[in-house]
């Protein structure tokens, strides 16, 4: 097996084991420091041995020798290493999968969102302490520190390793897809450093998802999720040149997106919006379906658009929804309509020198015919993100006004 297929394993069988071990010992932290160890060893063996014919199981039999051996005492920190050497069966392990436990376990209200992305990166993601920093870019200590503080306020709220019930499984629910949502955006847009995208990030809220997605089909909002990852990771490719600078959608060449994903997202976005209940994400996921089906962005049928942007501000009530929604009827109406409505947010204390506010604003006066005025806001908007390749393109936009 190549070594990105063992990794995409490794990946895969995290959450497994470590569901396995928390429901055996309780003892959250401690266990998902045996399992990080159990799949750092298993990294430095499979590769040169081959993997074992029953992966999980070494895996859990390796990270509950660990796990013994630090409860017995710390002196057999030692012995641990030794203990590897002679390979003893796996040992029988329940054929059950308990990610979604984790997920909300690590998705748990006493902890912030930006602790419960974390965490969940490190506990179902399989990912890293030192990957998980250089995504958010912070240092890896700092990463550490907010890793380990959020372990231990799990701890001290005394939170059980079972699916809570009702309408508190409902709440947990949607933290948890929301905090699939923020690893995802951030790995479609990075919100700094120089890269416009970071695709781990993007690949691996896809996948988190699909699991959930396999664990509750039934669920709507779940399904638009996926289906909304789905559709916009579909335009990737096409969405930066090759030295890294962003294309919008309007300029993007729509024969390079994914039509597997495109056709995979339409298929879900289907079923989302035949259920009982419509929610954010089954209108997200609508919208982008809207996008994919035109052939090029004057195709696109822009009524339908402002449509669902109503619908989903009026159940959502967000200043991003309204902001978006101003884009599209300024392409029904104009873009004086779309600044007018982009004007209600000034007010908004959440959106004060926020860059999409001023990028929209810069992108309909410039429609308007306004050019002073697109590049003073642009040039406000280019100062405003911390993304170099976003800043990149509000210049350029702002330079060709300047000529």
């Amino acid at each position: 097996m190549t070594a990105p297929a063992t990794e995409d394993l490794l990946r895969d069988l995290t959450p497994q084991v470590l569901g396995v071990l928390v429901r055996r010992h309780g003892q959250f932290e401690a266990c998902e420091d045996a399992v990080q160890e159990a799949v750092l060893a298993a990294t430095q063996r499979w590769p040169a041995e081959g993997v074992p014919d029953n992966p999980r199981g070494w895996l859990v039999t390796v990270a509950s020798r660990r796990l013994i051996d630090e409860i017995r005492s710390e002196h057999a920190r030692r012995e641990r290493e030794s203990a590897l050497a002679t390979e003893a069966p796996p040992e029988e392990v329940p054929d059950t999968d308990d990610s979604l436990l984790l997920l909300f376990l690590c998705c748990h209200p006493a902890l912030t969102p930006a602790s419960q992305t974390a965490l969940t990166l490190r506990a179902v993601g399989g990912l890293t302490t030192a990957e998980i920093a250089r995504a958010f870019l912070v240092p890896e200590a700092t990463m550490a520190a907010r890793i380990s503080r959020a372990k231990q306020r799990i701890k001290a709220a005394g939170s059980s390793f079972s699916l809570p019930a009702g309408q508190e499984r409902a709440e947990r629910l949607r933290v948890v897809l929301h905090v699939l949502y923020l690893i995802f955006n951030e790995g479609y847009t990075a919100s700094s450093g120089g890269r416009l995208h970071r695709t781990d990030l993007a690949y691996e809220a896809i996948r988190l998802a699909r699991m959930v997605r396999a664990r509750l089909p039934e669920d709507g909002e779940v399904a638009g999720l996926l289906a909304l990852m789905l559709l916009t990771h579909a335009r990737r490719a096409t969405r930066a040149t090759p030295a890294g600078d962003l294309v919008p959608l309007a300029e993007q060449d729509r024969t390079g997106w994914d039509r597997a994903l495109i056709d995979e997202g339409t298929e879900l976005v289907k079923a989302a919006l035949a259920g009982p209940e419509l929610g954010p994400y089954q209108l997200q996921a609508a919208i982008a379906a809207t996008h994919a089906d035109a052939d090029t962005a004057a195709a696109t049928n822009w009524p339908q658009v402002h449509a669902l942007y109503l619908i989903l501000e009026r159940i959502a009530p967000n200043p991003m929804v309204t902001l978006n929604r101003a884009v599209a009827l300024a392409e029904v109406r104009g873009p004086r309509a779309g600044l007018d409505l982009l004007a209600t947010l000034d007010a908004d204390e959440r959106m004060a020198g926020h860059h999409r506010l001023l990028s929209v604003r810069a992108h309909l006066l410039e429609k308007a015919g306004d050019p002073a005025g697109a590049y003073e806001h642009y040039r406000r908007a280019a100062r405003s993100t911390a993304s170099l390749a976003e800043q990149r393109y509000l210049e350029s936009r702002a330079g060709r006004l300047r000529g």
